[in-house]
């Protein structure tokens, strides 16, 4: 009912604004959304995806990753026998990007092990999650 009586007004953001989030922080959210799609529920919600490089050249996107894990033991599942798993996230998530960002991309991921990453303040800052005034 309310909406009904509001003026339209000027656009606050340009057609073509899509996010208000830098690219390789929609890249890292693109590999964590092939992870968590491919492990399903053999890996729980514990795990991010940090962009540690983020480097734009004519023709090509390098872009290097790292996935964080909770424990020892979701590691073996990210990366699966022989490296299945993480070349089936890897590319996945590379042809998605590919798709979006109208460039070929390099993608490097790599699997660590940092238990209690979600207590770090800096690291969720870094990956876009942090609290904003803390």
């Amino acid at each position: 009912m309310i909406v009904a009586h509001l003026r339209e007004g000027e656009p606050r953001y340009a057609l073509d604004y899509l996010t208000d989030q830098p690219e390789r922080f929609f890249a890292a959210e693109v590999v964590r959304e092939k992870l968590l799609q491919f492990t399903h529920a053999e890996l729980p919600f514990t795990s991010a995806v940090v962009m540690d490089t983020f480097e734009e050249t004519p023709g090509l996107l390098r872009l290097y990753c790292t996935i964080l894990v909770d424990r020892e033991s979701h590691k073996p599942i990210v990366v699966g026998r022989g490296g299945e798993m993480i070349k089936r996230i890897g590319t996945a998530a590379r042809e998605e990007l590919e798709r979006r960002f109208g460039t070929r991309v390099f993608l490097d991921l790599h699997v660590r092990v940092k238990p209690d990453w979600r207590e770090d303040d800096a690291l969720l800052s870094d990956i876009g999650v942090g609290q904003e005034g803390e």
